[in-house]
């Protein structure tokens, strides 16, 4: 352990160079450059509530906020998964010619995602304000959500960018997968209306119980029940698991596949 920590403590600048040139990439010669973590999902919000007003409206108050909500996990969680899925087979060069600790590309991936999450919360801000909601106390703990998401997507980005190395196919696959899980995800439509057993799967999806949270301190002014807390952490602990098993295994024949 004290081996690891060393190495992170040696490169850590390297870690924060790649977050920047991460950055940097995703805004080049764009007029606005980061405002668009805030327009995004502004954009999108206003599209969504537009089409699904007619039909959730009624059973949920306050749709765009609640949209909103939704809107700001699973969207961080889809592109830190999938930018940290490719992260080693698009720096091979690199891992090819310099040792550098390899889980730093899959990290820096989902940092600088983290980044976008965090401006894209000020447009959730912005609707809250705009649709008069009530801000409550509680508001000021929706980093423990954040550090919720962030977690678990950064297990689920080691996980995947290890696995596609060996198994190409996988990149295709998971882009089915991440629709199949929006679709699964109560972002557009209160879990209420569910049957039964596609309700038991949803509420089973870890990005439900991160959204409930979120919700629950800017729309209702609660922290919600432990119990739901528990479930996040759980989560979070099992993808971390998992994610740096899988990668503490695979990491040694990177230089043979990327």
């Amino acid at each position: 352990m004290s081996t690891y920590i060393h190495n992170f403590l040696a490169y850590k600048e390297l870690l924060k160079e790649l977050v920047r040139r991460d950055i940097k990439i995703k805004y080049r010669r764009s007029f606005l450059g980061i405002l668009w973590s805030v327009l995004n999902p502004l954009g999108m919000m206003i599209i969504m509530t537009i089409v699904f007003s007619s039909v959730f409206r009624a059973n949920i108050e306050n749709f765009p906020v609640y949209l909103m909500c939704g809107q700001v996990i699973f969207n961080f969680y889809n592109e830190a998964s999938n930018m940290a899925m490719s992260s080693i087979l698009g720096n091979a060069s690199l891992i090819k010619k310099v040792y550098v600790p390899k889980y730093f590309f899959p990290m820096s991936k989902v940092c600088s995602c983290c980044v976008n999450l965090l401006t894209s919360f000020i447009a959730l801000m912005i609707v809250v304000v705009v649709t008069g909601t009530k801000i409550s106390w509680t508001i000021l703990f929706f980093l423990i959500p954040i550090l919720y998401v962030f977690v678990f997507s950064l297990g689920m980005g080691l996980l995947l960018s290890a696995l596609v190395v060996s198994f190409r196919d996988l990149q295709h696959l998971y882009g089915i997968l991440i629709t199949g899980w929006l679709y699964l995800t109560p972002i557009f439509y209160p879990v209420e209306i569910l049957p039964g057993w596609v309700r038991t799967i949803v509420e089973l999806n870890p990005l439900t119980n991160i959204i409930t949270i979120l919700r629950g301190m800017v729309m209702y002014g609660t922290l919600s029940e432990p119990m739901l807390h528990i479930k996040c952490i759980i989560a979070c602990i099992l993808a971390m698991a998992a994610g740096l098993y899988v990668f503490y295994k695979q990491q040694d024949t990177f230089i043979l596949k990327v």
